[in-house]
């Protein structure tokens, strides 16, 4: 056996190239939504290249819909419908046979005589151990790869809508033994993988992950790796979840901590069969990470069956009242083998395919409750709270005016859309929105890190211009207390690279700034617009003397002009959800001898 692993924005000519030259008997694909478009050209081309070759497709993308994916011309194809490791090892068995009778492998459909054979389905693996570690058992070469993935255990207990884990796994949760998983980590610590993702559905469900987790970083200490480590932490665990957060933040590793709310809205969670999560989980988990000074990005999916733009943007409303720290809003994917699909007609779905040759993404554009005008305006709407609130636009002043009454929320970042639409011809960041609705741009792993660089870096100037033209236009504006923070949220909007802070090109006319050598800023403001920053960002201030604006340093890494600008979008893309990381720091410049 021999693995191949290539990512799906590689030349697809070279890696059918590099597939026919194995000259393998039987070719294995996992296939999911961002590389199902690959995968049906591949296994063409590789049919005909190379003839009486045989194919075995598994993964959410083809369970259960092999007569979408392999025709009756095309007895060579099979598809797994469960998990892979017995069912691939009995198909392997088979094929050594003269007779090449599939009949006996357990959860595969495959084409005989013009008919579709489905055989049954194994159960699923309970004892987990008989499933050898790749890691342990030599098919990861050392020095090759950067990220782990690992599974400590398999199955969810939830059956949420819009989701195949659960669907897939009837709510059990089978665990590989504790001291296999710890091996594991120790094999990725020594062989400095940089990343390690937990691919449990809820890290955090059984105490013993606190126990591995303080594994993890006892490694890091041991060996510098690895660097970070992700998860999908436990939906109704939030005491568990917020020791293993700190657990990785006193221990160096660089971690923000999900929050998978997916709607505030108790209908729609109903809808997709999430009410059987408690609310007041995420109020607390929230509010536990906030005092610990830990960043986390909650989760929200737009648009869900029962979602409506009134009710979504109510939502975001709420979450910024509470305070969240950056707010995620994923596309909603039509993901087959999940209750949404096998209920899309009774949703009213209505889908469209990103334009993406590798994919085979089917993002929701309409639904019921949602046209796709809506739809359009839900997302314009995202890309204002993404650029006012979670990277600092206007973050000050946007909660100065939900507290005030002068302008809620959704609100502001309802005109700040429509402001940003009349922009799309003569302003980039404008384009780059509009382009992104128009084009499903939202559906590709790097937007947000794009957007980020943008506002942040490489069209900072012109995002400036933006903001100042957009509150201009607004009632407030004649309110100087408003004017005062929008100052603020100037100087304060974080520097994503590792860069000296440079004053903003504008008027000030409520603040006094002095910048100082070291990069620093006194800055005088009015007592109202202190007590405001006082409060968000928990520093104790007074209105009665000069602050210090102190934009951090460290934690960055600087821009690199001389690589590719991918590279560094990738890197502001993980920053969207650390960006509590790189927020500056507050205090009061201190008094004077004798002053």
């Amino acid at each position: 056996m021999r693995l191949y692993d290539a990512p799906v924005t590689a030349d697809r000519q070279q890696i059918l190239a590099d597939l026919v030259e194995q000259s393998s008997d039987v070719y294995g694909f996992s296939c999911y939504v961002w590389n199902m478009g690959l995968v049906r050209w591949l296994v063409d081309e590789l049919a005909e290249r190379r003839p009486g070759t045989r194919f075995l497709l598994g993964g959410p993308q083809v369970m259960g819909h092999a007569q979408r994916y392999v025709p009756p011309s095309r007895p060579d194809v099979a598809v797994c419908n469960g998990e892979g490791e017995r069912t691939f090892r009995a198909y392997l068995r088979a094929l050594l046979n003269d007779e090449r009778d599939l009949s006996g492998v357990p959860g595969i459909s495959f084409w005989r005589d013009g008919e579709l054979v489905t055989t049954d389905r194994p159960e699923r693996i309970k004892e987990l151990s008989e499933i050898p570690s790749p890691y342990l058992g030599g098919v990861f070469e050392p020095g090759r790869y950067t990220y782990a993935i690992l599974e400590t255990n398999r199955g969810c207990p939830y059956n949420c809508g819009f989701c195949f884990w659960g669907a897939a796994t009837n709510s059990k949760v089978n665990r590989f033994e504790t001291q296999r998983v710890l091996d594991d980590i120790t094999w990725i610590s020594d062989n400095e993988l940089s990343v390690l993702y937990i691919a449990d559905a809820n890290w955090g469900i059984f105490p013993r992950d606190v126990e591995i987790t303080r594994h993890v970083v006892a490694c890091r200490e041991r060996t510098g790796y690895p660097l970070m480590m992700g998860m999908s932490a436990a939906k109704n665990k939030p005491d568990r979840v917020s020791d293993i957060t700190r657990l990785l933040v006193d221990g160096g590793m660089l971690t923000s901590q999900p929050v998978s709310l997916q709607s505030m809205d108790s209908g729609v969670l109903k809808l997709i069969e999430r009410d059987n999560i408690r609310p007041a989980t995420y109020t607390t988990l929230q509010e536990t990470l906030r005092g610990q000074n830990i960043s986390s990005y909650t989760e929200v999916i737009w648009p869900l069956p029962g979602e409506t733009v009134e009710s979504f943007r109510k939502g975001i409303a709420e979450l910024c009242r509470a305070r969240s720290g950056t707010i995620v809003v994923y596309p909603q994917l039509l993901l087959h083998n999940t209750p949404i699909y096998e209920n899309r007609e009774r949703f009213g779905i209505t889908v469209r395919r990103v334009p993406d040759p590798a994919a085979e993404a089917d993002v929701v554009v309409a639904t019921k409750w949602v046209t796709e005008e809506q739809y359009r305006e839900g997302v314009a709407f995202y890309y204002a709270v993404h650029g006012l609130y979670s990277l600092r636009g206007l973050y000050y002043l946007a909660n100065y005016l939900d507290r005030t009454g002068a302008m809620s929320f959704d609100e502001l970042f309802a005109a700040a859309a429509r402001y940003l639409a009349g922009h799309r011809e003569d302003s980039p960041i404008g384009r780059f929105v509009a382009d992104s609705v128009r084009d499903l741009g939202n559906y590709y792993l790097l937007n947000s890190g794009t957007y980020l660089h943008m506002l942040l870096h490489g069209e900072r100037a012109e995002y400036t211009r933006l903001l100042a033209g957009f509150v201009r236009t607004q009632p407030f504006w004649s309110d100087p207390d408003a004017r005062a923070l929008f100052e603020l949220d100037l100087l304060a909007r974080p520097f994503v690279y590792r860069e000296k802070p440079s004053l903003p090109d504008y008027a000030f006319t409520e603040l006094r700034v002095a910048p100082r050598p070291d990069g620093s800023m006194e800055v005088t403001a009015p007592p109202a617009a202190v007590a405001i920053l006082a409060d968000l960002d928990s520093v104790p201030l007074s209105g009665n003397g000069p602050l210090l604006l102190r934009h951090p340093y460290r934690r960055k890494m600087p821009f690199h002009a001389d690589q590719p600008l991918q590279d560094n979008i990738a890197y502001c893309d993980g920053m969207t959800i650390q960006i509590r990381s790189i927020l500056p720091e507050w205090t009061a410049v201190p008094a004077t001898i004798g002053g």
